[in-house]
């Protein structure tokens, strides 16, 4: 057996698929191939139960948080090796007790080189963790800020002094909950003005139904938990709703001032119509009079020619006045007609508040709505559905590097991308800045993954095109299988759980969570 060539062992393999009438599934194929070439089988990789032990691994500090992605790409992948790379890294990372002296105290001369997890570079990461969170803490408090440069300084040495290093951190520490404590409370005090500012605009538009709509969908979007994806999303509809307000007050004074001046109009033309009404009767009285005085039919022609004068001149002012009239309210009921068509328009572009603007995609409110209504279906068909979270990869740097106006054709063109990979009952929506929600109803996850997968493949194929130069966007993204009884925003969470355990593992990856 040990000299046939991998091709005459294949053919084998297909003849006895055939004489033992088994489906030709992977499986079958591979044992019956290792049975043929006289092989031992490799061992079954034992998935489901390795990642369950990933998941009970604590994960403490960010060499372990590392390892643990580095494990779950493994399994994914199905490799012993990277595996058993992750695992012994993991191992490496663990936090080791200090030395402890006869008098019980630890040595003062300790160096971060005599403990594993006190490294430089692990001290170096504290003092970038302190920088990275100075920005969020404002800078009001001055002694503060002078605490905080004197720890990095300190702490930046080659050798710094271990105990002192422990005192000088917990000061710190001590003064830091002060300080996100105050910064949390402002938060949720201009929060709270925030909303009472969209509850009062709200309480005064009460019969403006599509400001009412754009409110509500404001009071959604700045409740927390919040980001700068979302006050982003907060900032471009309260511009929307600006903008709106202020076209329906000019278009709604012009209507009021037309109408204002077809009523003076109105009035000034009743007020000639009872002058001319007066006048008659005036020269219809002196013709009676005259009638009266009349001895001969000769005296009577001129009288009766003055009364049929003061009835055309009378008839023609009537006409007159009744065409005028007919005119102000044909106009009236134009400017009646141009309200209302700008009260369709307004209820038009509220309706339109369950999409995105720039990418056409359901927004969140418009998701919602779509994930309530395929878990009822789910539930009712007892059918899979699935939640994929996708993030596009350093859009940061394409922002920068092109220019927002690039970013917002480069979220075009995923959406449209997305939308063409599509399947008519699958629903397309942003979650917000350059994160889109998919979901997949009838899927189940394994095949959640693959079609977000083929969607990566879709996107090399169709390049992104900025100024004549091909733009390759790719994407990370976490894949998630509603659980019975677990509700939408639950799944979606596991989703960006996952999502995120791509982005540390290397981007441009599908992971299911």
């Amino acid at each position: 057996m040990a000299d046939r060539s991998p091709s005459e062992i294949a053919r084998e393999t297909f003849k006895q698929l055939s004489l033992k009438k088994l489906a030709p599934t992977p499986e079958n194929y591979q044992a019956l191939y290792h049975e043929v070439a006289g092989t031992l089988p490799p061992a079954h990789f034992p998935f489901d139960r390795l990642r369950q032990i990933s998941a009970a691994l604590p994960a403490k500090n960010p060499g372990q948080q590392k390892q643990c992605g580095l494990l779950e790409s493994a399994i994914s992948q199905r490799s012993w090796e990277g595996v058993q790379n992750a695992l012994v890294g993991y191992a490496g990372f663990g936090m080791v007790a200090p030395t402890v002296s006869d008098s019980g105290l630890a040595p003062l001369a300790a160096s971060p080189h005599s403990n594993p997890a006190l490294t430089p570079e692990f001290m170096e990461q504290i003092a970038r963790l302190i920088d990275n969170a100075l920005p969020a803490l404002g800078t009001d408090d001055d002694r503060f800020l002078e605490q905080a440069r004197e720890l990095l300084a300190f702490i930046r040495q080659p050798v710094p002094d271990l105990p002192r290093t422990k005192t000088m951190l917990a000061n710190f520490s001590h003064r830091l909950s002060f300080t996100a404590e105050d910064q949390a409370e402002i938060k949720i005090v201009l929060l709270q003005l925030l909303h009472l500012v969209f509850t009062n605009i709200g309480e005064l538009c009460i019969d403006d139904q599509w400001l009412k709509g754009q409110i509500d969908a404001l009071m959604e979007a700045s409740t927390p938990p919040l980001s700068l994806r979302r006050l982003d999303d907060v900032q471009r509809r309260l511009v929307d709703v600006i903008a709106k307000q202020a076209e329906a007050k000019t278009r709604a004074h012009e209507a009021q001032t037309q109408m204002r001046e077809l009523l003076v109009a109105f009035v000034d033309r009743l007020s000639l119509m009872g002058e001319s009404s007066g006048v008659y009767q005036v020269r219809i009285e002196e013709c009676a009079r005259q009638i009266e005085q009349v001895t001969s039919i000769e005296e009577l022609a001129p009288v009766l020619q003055s009364a049929l004068s003061a009835t055309r001149s009378m008839a023609l002012d009537t006409q007159n006045s009744r065409e005028q009239l007919q005119f102000m309210r044909d106009k009236t009921e134009q400017a009646e007609a141009e309200i209302s068509k700008l009260h369709l328009e307004l209820d038009r572009v509220s309706a339109q508040a369950r999409h995105d603007p720039l990418t056409g995609a359901l927004n969140r409110r418009g998701l919602d709505e779509a994930i309530q209504r395929e878990i009822s279906r789910a539930m009712r068909k007892d059918t899979p559905l699935c939640l994929a979270l996708l993030d596009i990869d350093n859009f940061k740097k394409l922002n920068d590097d092109l220019g927002h106006e690039a970013g917002d054709a480069a979220l075009t063109h995923l959406a449209d991308v997305t939308r063409a990979s599509m399947r008519p009952q699958d629903t397309l929506a942003r979650f917000g800045g350059e994160e889109f929600v998919i979901v997949l109803p009838d899927t189940g996850l394994e095949l959640g993954v693959l079609a977000l997968t083929r969607l990566q493949r879709e996107l090399t194929k169709k390049f992104f095109l900025r100024d004549n130069q091909k733009v390759l966007i790719t994407f990370s993204a976490g894949v998630a299988q509603l659980a019975t009884g677990e509700s939408g925003v639950d799944c979606i969470k596991r989703a960006d759980q996952a999502m995120y355990l791509a982005k540390r593992t290397g981007k441009n990856r599908v992971l299911a969570g």
